[in-house]
Protein backbone atom coordinates (compact mmCIF):
# COMPACT_ATOMS: atom_id res chain seq x y z
CA UNK A 1 0.00 0.00 0.00
CA UNK A 2 0.79 3.68 -0.56
CA UNK A 3 0.55 5.82 1.79
CA UNK A 4 2.19 8.92 0.52
CA UNK A 5 -0.64 11.08 -0.44
CA UNK A 6 -2.79 10.41 3.27
CA UNK A 7 -3.03 12.97 5.35
CA UNK A 8 -1.18 11.86 8.76
CA UNK A 9 -3.73 10.65 11.49
CA UNK A 10 -3.69 13.72 14.23
CA UNK A 11 -5.33 12.04 17.89
CA UNK A 12 -8.83 13.18 18.68
CA UNK A 13 -9.17 15.69 21.36
CA UNK A 14 -11.43 15.20 23.45
CA UNK A 15 -12.64 16.23 27.17
CA UNK A 16 -11.85 13.30 28.58
CA UNK A 17 -7.61 12.62 29.20
CA UNK A 18 -6.67 9.16 28.79
CA UNK A 19 -7.61 6.26 31.03
CA UNK A 20 -4.11 6.27 32.45
CA UNK A 21 -3.93 9.78 33.86
CA UNK A 22 -7.15 9.47 35.07
CA UNK A 23 -6.22 6.57 36.97
CA UNK A 24 -2.82 7.93 38.31
CA UNK A 25 -5.19 11.24 39.22
CA UNK A 26 -7.44 9.20 41.01
CA UNK A 27 -4.21 7.33 43.14
CA UNK A 28 -2.71 10.68 43.73
CA UNK A 29 0.28 9.25 41.45
CA UNK A 30 -0.02 11.56 38.58
CA UNK A 31 3.44 13.23 38.11
CA UNK A 32 2.31 16.02 36.10
CA UNK A 33 -1.41 17.67 36.78
CA UNK A 34 -0.82 20.81 34.78
CA UNK A 35 -0.80 18.21 31.69
CA UNK A 36 -4.39 17.22 32.13
CA UNK A 37 -5.96 20.01 34.78
CA UNK A 38 -6.80 23.59 34.21
CA UNK A 39 -7.37 24.85 30.62
CA UNK A 40 -6.30 22.91 27.42
CA UNK A 41 -6.36 24.82 23.85
CA UNK A 42 -9.13 22.96 21.30
CA UNK A 43 -7.02 24.05 18.60
CA UNK A 44 -10.45 25.64 17.41
CA UNK A 45 -10.42 28.71 19.24
CA UNK A 46 -11.78 27.60 22.70
CA UNK A 47 -10.82 25.51 25.12
CA UNK A 48 -11.54 22.32 27.72
CA UNK A 49 -11.30 23.35 31.36
CA UNK A 50 -10.72 20.02 33.18
CA UNK A 51 -10.53 20.52 37.31
CA UNK A 52 -10.36 17.34 39.78
CA UNK A 53 -12.61 17.95 43.07
CA UNK A 54 -12.81 14.91 44.95
CA UNK A 55 -16.18 15.75 47.41
CA UNK A 56 -17.39 18.40 45.33
CA UNK A 57 -21.08 18.63 44.60
CA UNK A 58 -21.18 20.47 41.08
CA UNK A 59 -18.86 23.23 39.65
CA UNK A 60 -19.87 26.16 37.12
CA UNK A 61 -17.49 28.45 35.42
CA UNK A 62 -17.88 32.43 35.86
CA UNK A 63 -15.74 35.52 33.77
CA UNK A 64 -12.82 36.54 36.02
CA UNK A 65 -13.69 39.50 34.35
CA UNK A 66 -17.25 39.90 35.23
CA UNK A 67 -18.49 37.67 37.14
CA UNK A 68 -20.95 35.80 34.74
CA UNK A 69 -21.77 32.14 34.45
CA UNK A 70 -20.40 30.68 31.12
CA UNK A 71 -21.26 27.09 31.84
CA UNK A 72 -20.86 24.23 34.16
CA UNK A 73 -18.41 21.37 34.54
CA UNK A 74 -20.44 18.10 33.53
CA UNK A 75 -19.61 14.92 36.44
CA UNK A 76 -18.04 12.38 35.32
CA UNK A 77 -17.82 8.88 36.05
CA UNK A 78 -14.86 9.28 37.65
CA UNK A 79 -15.84 10.97 41.27
CA UNK A 80 -14.46 14.23 41.82
CA UNK A 81 -13.45 14.88 37.75
CA UNK A 82 -15.23 17.46 36.45
CA UNK A 83 -14.91 18.05 32.46
CA UNK A 84 -16.46 21.09 29.91
CA UNK A 85 -15.86 22.53 26.90
CA UNK A 86 -16.07 26.23 26.06
CA UNK A 87 -15.88 27.95 22.48
CA UNK A 88 -13.74 30.80 23.51
CA UNK A 89 -10.61 31.12 25.21
CA UNK A 90 -10.99 33.38 28.45
CA UNK A 91 -9.52 33.63 32.14
CA UNK A 92 -11.90 32.32 34.55
CA UNK A 93 -13.12 31.64 38.35
CA UNK A 94 -14.81 28.42 39.44
CA UNK A 95 -17.92 28.29 41.92
CA UNK A 96 -17.76 25.37 43.60
CA UNK A 97 -20.61 23.45 45.66
CA UNK A 98 -19.13 21.79 48.84
CA UNK A 99 -21.53 20.03 51.00
CA UNK A 100 -20.64 22.59 53.37
CA UNK A 101 -20.88 25.92 51.07
CA UNK A 102 -20.15 27.99 48.25
CA UNK A 103 -16.30 28.69 46.81
CA UNK A 104 -15.19 30.88 44.13
CA UNK A 105 -12.01 31.23 43.40
CA UNK A 106 -9.34 31.05 40.49
CA UNK A 107 -8.49 27.25 39.30
CA UNK A 108 -4.75 27.17 40.28
CA UNK A 109 -4.25 24.98 37.26
CA UNK A 110 -5.14 27.59 35.26
CA UNK A 111 -1.61 29.13 36.67
CA UNK A 112 0.23 27.58 33.61
CA UNK A 113 3.13 29.89 33.61
CA UNK A 114 6.59 28.50 35.43
CA UNK A 115 6.49 30.06 38.77
CA UNK A 116 10.59 29.84 39.95
CA UNK A 117 12.83 31.68 36.92
CA UNK A 118 15.53 29.67 35.39
CA UNK A 119 18.15 31.64 37.05
CA UNK A 120 16.51 30.86 40.50
CA UNK A 121 16.83 27.22 39.88
CA UNK A 122 20.62 27.15 38.31
CA UNK A 123 21.75 29.08 41.21
CA UNK A 124 19.86 26.48 43.70
CA UNK A 125 20.90 23.37 41.56
CA UNK A 126 24.47 24.91 41.94
CA UNK A 127 24.28 25.29 45.38
CA UNK A 128 24.72 28.78 45.27
CA UNK A 129 21.77 30.10 45.60
CA UNK A 130 21.93 33.25 48.16
CA UNK A 131 18.47 34.10 49.47
CA UNK A 132 16.10 30.86 49.74
CA UNK A 133 13.94 32.23 52.27
CA UNK A 134 12.00 34.08 49.49
CA UNK A 135 12.88 31.39 46.62
CA UNK A 136 11.36 28.13 48.50
CA UNK A 137 8.69 27.71 50.81
CA UNK A 138 5.48 29.56 51.11
CA UNK A 139 5.46 32.92 49.35
CA UNK A 140 2.81 35.60 49.77
CA UNK A 141 2.58 36.81 46.37
CA UNK A 142 0.48 37.90 43.18
CA UNK A 143 0.10 36.14 39.96
CA UNK A 144 -1.44 37.31 36.39
CA UNK A 145 -2.96 40.34 39.64
CA UNK A 146 -4.37 37.67 41.56
CA UNK A 147 -3.26 37.36 45.27
CA UNK A 148 -2.37 33.81 46.70
CA UNK A 149 0.46 32.19 47.89
CA UNK A 150 3.15 30.51 45.59
CA UNK A 151 4.45 26.94 47.01
CA UNK A 152 7.69 25.69 46.37
CA UNK A 153 9.56 22.27 47.86
CA UNK A 154 12.98 20.60 46.69
CA UNK A 155 12.12 16.97 46.70
CA UNK A 156 14.26 15.58 44.01
CA UNK A 157 13.23 11.60 44.52
CA UNK A 158 9.11 11.92 44.65
CA UNK A 159 7.14 10.96 42.51
CA UNK A 160 4.35 13.24 43.57
CA UNK A 161 4.31 16.11 45.91
CA UNK A 162 1.36 17.75 47.40
CA UNK A 163 0.71 20.78 49.47
CA UNK A 164 -2.18 20.44 52.21
CA UNK A 165 -4.07 21.94 54.94
CA UNK A 166 -7.27 22.92 56.08
CA UNK A 167 -8.16 25.02 52.93
CA UNK A 168 -8.12 21.30 51.43
CA UNK A 169 -8.96 19.41 54.22
CA UNK A 170 -5.43 17.88 53.95
CA UNK A 171 -6.34 15.99 51.14
CA UNK A 172 -3.22 15.22 48.54
CA UNK A 173 -5.26 15.17 45.73
CA UNK A 174 -6.59 18.16 45.81
CA UNK A 175 -3.32 20.62 45.20
CA UNK A 176 -1.02 18.31 43.76
CA UNK A 177 2.60 19.84 42.06
CA UNK A 178 4.34 20.18 38.83
CA UNK A 179 8.09 19.12 38.89
CA UNK A 180 10.61 21.50 37.44
CA UNK A 181 13.12 19.10 35.70
CA UNK A 182 15.96 18.63 36.47
CA UNK A 183 16.19 21.19 39.53
CA UNK A 184 14.21 18.48 41.18
CA UNK A 185 12.03 21.63 42.72
CA UNK A 186 8.34 21.37 42.88
CA UNK A 187 5.93 24.12 42.90
CA UNK A 188 2.11 25.39 42.55
CA UNK A 189 0.28 28.50 42.71
CA UNK A 190 -2.35 28.52 44.84
CA UNK A 191 -5.11 31.60 44.52
CA UNK A 192 -6.88 33.39 46.99
CA UNK A 193 -5.01 31.60 49.80
CA UNK A 194 -4.15 33.80 52.99
CA UNK A 195 -1.60 33.81 55.48
CA UNK A 196 -1.81 32.24 58.55
CA UNK A 197 -2.91 29.27 56.70
CA UNK A 198 -1.35 25.72 58.25
CA UNK A 199 0.43 23.49 55.90
CA UNK A 200 2.37 20.40 55.16
CA UNK A 201 3.11 18.70 51.91
CA UNK A 202 2.01 14.91 50.96
CA UNK A 203 4.72 12.93 49.70
CA UNK A 204 4.69 10.15 47.44
CA UNK A 205 8.05 8.25 47.47
CA UNK A 206 9.50 4.88 46.06
CA UNK A 207 7.66 2.80 48.28
CA UNK A 208 4.17 5.04 48.93
CA UNK A 209 3.11 8.02 50.90
CA UNK A 210 5.46 9.51 53.27
CA UNK A 211 4.36 11.17 56.57
CA UNK A 212 3.17 14.52 56.26
CA UNK A 213 6.54 16.75 56.20
CA UNK A 214 6.48 20.44 57.52
CA UNK A 215 8.32 22.89 54.97
CA UNK A 216 12.17 22.86 55.48
CA UNK A 217 11.98 26.53 53.86
CA UNK A 218 8.73 27.81 55.98
CA UNK A 219 8.96 31.42 57.28
CA UNK A 220 6.43 30.70 60.14
CA UNK A 221 5.08 27.57 61.83
CA UNK A 222 2.32 26.30 64.28
CA UNK A 223 2.97 26.69 68.34
CA UNK A 224 5.31 23.44 69.33
CA UNK A 225 3.69 20.75 70.11
CA UNK A 226 1.74 21.51 66.81
CA UNK A 227 4.28 20.96 63.98
CA UNK A 228 2.33 22.07 60.70
CA UNK A 229 3.87 25.32 59.18
CA UNK A 230 2.11 28.53 58.43
CA UNK A 231 2.24 31.19 55.35
CA UNK A 232 3.51 33.95 56.68
CA UNK A 233 3.02 37.57 55.73
CA UNK A 234 5.42 40.07 53.95
CA UNK A 235 7.30 41.40 56.96
CA UNK A 236 6.81 44.31 57.63
CA UNK A 237 9.78 45.85 59.90
CA UNK A 238 10.76 49.53 60.54
CA UNK A 239 14.37 48.63 61.04
CA UNK A 240 16.29 51.28 63.00
CA UNK A 241 19.63 49.83 63.42
CA UNK A 242 21.57 51.95 60.36
CA UNK A 243 24.19 53.00 62.42
CA UNK A 244 25.15 49.70 63.59
CA UNK A 245 24.84 47.49 59.87
CA UNK A 246 27.27 50.86 58.69
CA UNK A 247 29.58 50.08 61.01
CA UNK A 248 29.47 46.52 61.40
CA UNK A 249 32.95 45.86 58.98
CA UNK A 250 34.81 47.60 61.54
CA UNK A 251 33.39 45.91 64.43
CA UNK A 252 33.94 42.71 62.89
CA UNK A 253 37.76 42.95 62.14
CA UNK A 254 40.42 40.46 63.58
CA UNK A 255 41.64 43.58 65.76
CA UNK A 256 38.82 44.43 67.04
CA UNK A 257 37.59 43.28 70.70
CA UNK A 258 34.82 40.80 70.85
CA UNK A 259 33.42 38.97 73.34
CA UNK A 260 30.13 36.62 73.36
CA UNK A 261 27.46 35.94 75.42
CA UNK A 262 25.72 32.56 74.72
CA UNK A 263 22.43 32.23 76.06
CA UNK A 264 19.20 29.27 75.40
CA UNK A 265 16.28 31.54 75.08
CA UNK A 266 14.03 28.80 76.48
CA UNK A 267 15.49 29.19 79.74
CA UNK A 268 17.08 32.42 80.67
CA UNK A 269 15.19 34.07 83.15
CA UNK A 270 12.14 32.67 82.57
CA UNK A 271 9.32 32.27 85.08
CA UNK A 272 9.01 29.84 86.98
CA UNK A 273 6.07 28.02 89.38
CA UNK A 274 6.53 27.14 93.43
CA UNK A 275 7.91 23.68 92.40
CA UNK A 276 10.66 25.71 90.52
CA UNK A 277 9.38 24.13 86.92
CA UNK A 278 9.37 26.66 84.02
CA UNK A 279 5.70 28.69 84.06
CA UNK A 280 6.39 31.23 81.20
CA UNK A 281 8.50 31.52 78.68
CA UNK A 282 9.77 35.27 77.66
CA UNK A 283 8.97 36.46 74.57
CA UNK A 284 11.41 38.11 72.05
CA UNK A 285 10.07 41.68 73.26
CA UNK A 286 10.50 39.99 76.52
CA UNK A 287 14.07 39.44 76.38
CA UNK A 288 15.37 42.59 74.24
CA UNK A 289 13.75 44.46 77.26
CA UNK A 290 15.50 42.36 80.11
CA UNK A 291 18.54 41.30 77.82
CA UNK A 292 20.39 44.44 76.79
CA UNK A 293 20.43 46.16 79.95
CA UNK A 294 22.14 42.58 81.44
CA UNK A 295 24.75 42.27 78.48
CA UNK A 296 26.05 45.59 78.67
CA UNK A 297 26.69 45.36 82.11
CA UNK A 298 28.71 42.64 82.27
CA UNK A 299 30.56 44.09 79.10
CA UNK A 300 29.24 41.61 76.36
CA UNK A 301 29.50 42.83 72.60
CA UNK A 302 27.96 40.00 71.31
CA UNK A 303 25.09 37.42 71.91
CA UNK A 304 24.54 33.96 70.51
CA UNK A 305 21.11 32.30 70.61
CA UNK A 306 20.16 28.50 70.76
CA UNK A 307 17.87 28.65 69.37
CA UNK A 308 16.16 30.94 66.60
CA UNK A 309 14.86 28.27 64.35
CA UNK A 310 11.64 26.33 65.08
CA UNK A 311 12.55 22.61 66.50
CA UNK A 312 9.91 20.42 67.89
CA UNK A 313 10.97 19.31 70.52
CA UNK A 314 12.29 21.95 73.57
CA UNK A 315 14.55 19.11 75.08
CA UNK A 316 16.82 19.83 72.40
CA UNK A 317 17.27 23.20 72.86
CA UNK A 318 17.24 23.75 69.27
CA UNK A 319 19.37 21.11 67.38
CA UNK A 320 17.02 19.54 65.68
CA UNK A 321 15.79 21.89 63.56
CA UNK A 322 12.30 21.45 61.49
CA UNK A 323 12.06 25.07 59.76
CA UNK A 324 15.73 27.16 58.59
CA UNK A 325 14.15 30.53 58.11
CA UNK A 326 11.19 30.31 61.00
CA UNK A 327 12.00 31.70 64.58
CA UNK A 328 10.14 29.52 66.80
CA UNK A 329 6.91 30.41 67.48
CA UNK A 330 7.04 29.72 71.43
CA UNK A 331 8.86 33.35 71.57
CA UNK A 332 6.95 35.01 69.32
CA UNK A 333 5.98 35.57 65.75
CA UNK A 334 8.86 36.55 62.85
CA UNK A 335 8.37 40.53 63.80
CA UNK A 336 8.87 39.87 67.35
CA UNK A 337 12.24 38.31 66.30
CA UNK A 338 13.07 41.14 63.95
CA UNK A 339 11.95 43.72 67.22
CA UNK A 340 14.65 41.53 69.14
CA UNK A 341 17.46 41.95 66.64
CA UNK A 342 16.55 46.08 66.10
CA UNK A 343 17.30 46.01 69.93
CA UNK A 344 20.08 44.74 70.23
CA UNK A 345 21.72 46.80 67.41
CA UNK A 346 20.27 50.12 68.54
CA UNK A 347 22.18 49.35 71.76
CA UNK A 348 25.28 47.97 70.30
CA UNK A 349 25.25 44.39 70.67
CA UNK A 350 25.86 41.95 67.45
Amino acid sequence: MNYTHKEPLQPKLTAMPASKDVEALVRAEHHDPFSILGPHDDEQGGQFIRAFLPEALSVQVLSREGGETLGSLDATQVPGLFVGHFGTRQPYLLKIQWAGGEQITEDPYSFSQLLLGEMDLYLFAEGNHRDLSSCLGAQVTSVDGVQGVRFAVWAPNARRVSVVGDFNIWDGRRHPMRLRHPSGVWEIFIPRLQPGAAYKYEILGANGILPLKADPMALATQLPPDTASKVAPPLQVEWQDHEWMQSRTEKHKTSAPLSIYELHVGSWQCELDEAGEVARQYGWRELAERLVPYVQQLGFTHIELMPIMEHPFGGSWGYQALSQFAPSARFGSPEDFAYFVNALHKADIG
